[in-house]
């Protein structure tokens, strides 16, 4: 038996990095079914042949657009009636120092980290059984700051923020809401912050350094933390904030 043994799970953003080694966690712990979320078509595609499995469902879409997220639920209803579990994963992080702060970088930011995130979960609740497990991706960045990242962290305070707020809200229904916040992590996204090679290098190292692990951590390593906040494992557990990330946030 799997921890997620007959579980109809969504994950945004799932076409690569935490959201993909998510889905493939998720097949190996027994779903029914995963749908995976992303903007790019290829992308997506590229991610079905890697995870495997005839249990998964990639959909493409922009969180951050309602009638996107609309489709998406009218897919899932007519395919699978129900959600068990919603990762709310997708977002977007990019930096710029006050000063040099933009409206576009504002808008885009709140945009997908916020907006997109609400709207998912929202527009889920009439798909999701009482019962089910709600996880949000924010950050380390929800409590340490970096330079140039205000919006950014900013956005990923707010998810924690959410959580508290949903973890009321849906409380009758026994629905849970968890933040699983990473740290560095080994991903495409991670390794591109940063205007040219050097400064990418540096960040890195600058950041691994600052972990008491002295590493990078791995998407599989998150995945693994967000089936045990999907599963019955973690059935007394509402409301919090889990960070996996090499001890970062802790010292």
């Amino acid at each position: 038996m799997g921890k997620l043994d007959r579980k109809i799970g969504l994950i945004t953003g799932g076409s690569d990095g935490i959201g993909l080694a998510t889905a493939q966690r998720f097949i190996a712990e027994g779903a029914e079914h995963v749908y995976i979320t992303g903007r790019r078509q290829q992308a997506l595609d590229e991610a079905v042949k890697k995870i495997g499995s005839k249990n998964v469902t990639a959909v493409r879409g922009d969180v951050s657009n309602l009638a996107d997220l609309d489709k998406l639920y009218d897919l899932i209803k007519k395919q699978s009636g129900r959600l068990d579990i919603v990762f709310a994963n997708a977002g977007l992080t990019e930096a710029a120092p006050l000063g040099t702060i933009t409206e576009k970088h504002f808008d885009d930011l709140i945009n997908a980290n916020m907006k997109g995130l609400l709207f998912t979960v929202q527009k889920a609740l009439p798909i999701l059984v009482d019962g089910a497990s709600i996880i949000l991706n924010a950050s380390v960045s929800s409590v340490k700051a970096n330079a140039g990242a205000s919006v950014y962290s900013a956005t990923k305070a707010a998810v924690r923020s959410f959580a508290r707020t949903w973890t009321v809200d849906l409380k009758e229904r026994k629905i849970r809401v968890n933040v699983v916040s990473p740290g560095p992590i080994e991903t495409t996204m991670f390794r591109s912050l940063g205007n040219n090679d050097e400064e990418k290098k540096a960040f890195v190292d600058h950041v691994t350094a600052s972990t008491a692990m002295n590493r990078l951590g791995t998407p599989d390593e998150i995945a693994k933390v967000v089936v045990f906040l999907a599963s019955d494992d973690s059935s007394y557990i509402t409301g919090i904030e889990l960070f996996v990330d090499g001890g970062l946030a802790q010292i």
